[in-house]
């Protein structure tokens, strides 16, 4: 099982990297491990966001990112299903998403959508103490109502090409 998430979170990685998302990169993989790249210095890691005080413009920014990069997530048949500030990572006036083992596959899981309403809802609670008050369920919704043509259910041969 740990192998099995472990390669579910690499290939995420790898997906979502190659699709331009800010997120590590991802190296290479082990019986128990992830080799990705380091986001920090060499004297401390990169904080998360829930460590870091923002300007109103460092705000505002990060918070265009990470509903962008949430919408290019689901383009690319992604939800994070647990995305807050403590699994955003802040360095060089950049953020970056981390922490990918729950992700899900929207064609997959039933309950996506709640899952991605959840996403963009616990961003949008975060940012609202600099002052940005966007409606997380209308802004979740306008972003599914764009891609729902591309996540209809994977077809048993497609969840598994072994199967006949």
């Amino acid at each position: 099982r740990q192998t099995s998430w472990l390669q579910h979170e690499y290939t995420t990685l790898g997906i979502l990297h190659a699709g331009g998302i800010p997120v590590p990169q991802p190296i290479s993989s082990g019986e128990n491990t992830i080799l990705m790249e380091y986001i920090g210095d060499l004297h401390q890691p990169a904080p998360s966001l829930v460590e870091t005080t923002l300007s109103p413009a460092q705000a505002r920014r990060t918070f265009d990112i990470l509903i962008d990069s949430v919408e290019r997530m689901l383009a690319l048949a992604r939800i994070h299903a647990d995305l807050s500030a403590y699994n955003v990572l802040f360095w060089e006036d950049r953020p970056t998403i981390i922490d990918f083992p729950q992700a899900v596959d929207p064609r997959q899981n039933p309950d996506s959508w709640p899952i991605f309403a959840r996403d963009v809802e616990r961003l949008c609670q975060y940012f609202s103490r600099y002052g940005i008050r966007p409606q997380p369920l209308s802004l979740a919704r306008s972003i599914w109502d764009r891609h729902s043509s591309e996540l209809t259910p994977l077809t048993p041969q497609e969840l598994d090409p072994y199967v006949e």
